[in-house]
């Protein structure tokens, strides 16, 4: 699914016009962003959570040459879905620790 492809099922779900949907779908991925940036963590009860990880600098390698090269710390962005969703995506395992 694409952003565009998510405008379009905000759109259709009430009387909205595509620049509507456009408003809506930016101001929650600007809000997640923004708060990523800013360090926090986001819970969304249902679905996941996501947050910043710190990755430590390491010796990486250049796959073409083979030389060593340092690769600084970083922070990348990290989900977690929620058990419901994972339940959602895999309903045999759900069905099968419930036996």
């Amino acid at each position: 699914m694409t952003k565009a492809d998510l405008v379009e099922k905000v759109t259709a779900l009430g009387d909205l016009t595509r620049r509507d949907g456009e408003v809506i779908v930016e101001t929650i991925f600007g809000s997640v962003i923004g708060a990523l940036q800013k360090g926090d963590k986001i819970e969304i009860r249902g679905f996941g959570s996501f947050r910043i990880r710190q990755r430590n600098p390491r010796i990486g390698r250049n796959p073409k040459t083979g030389a060593r090269v340092e690769v600084p710390a970083k922070k990348v962005p990290y989900f977690k879905p929620s058990k419901e969703l994972r339940d959602l995506v895999n309903p045999g395992e759900a069905a099968a620790k419930a036996s």
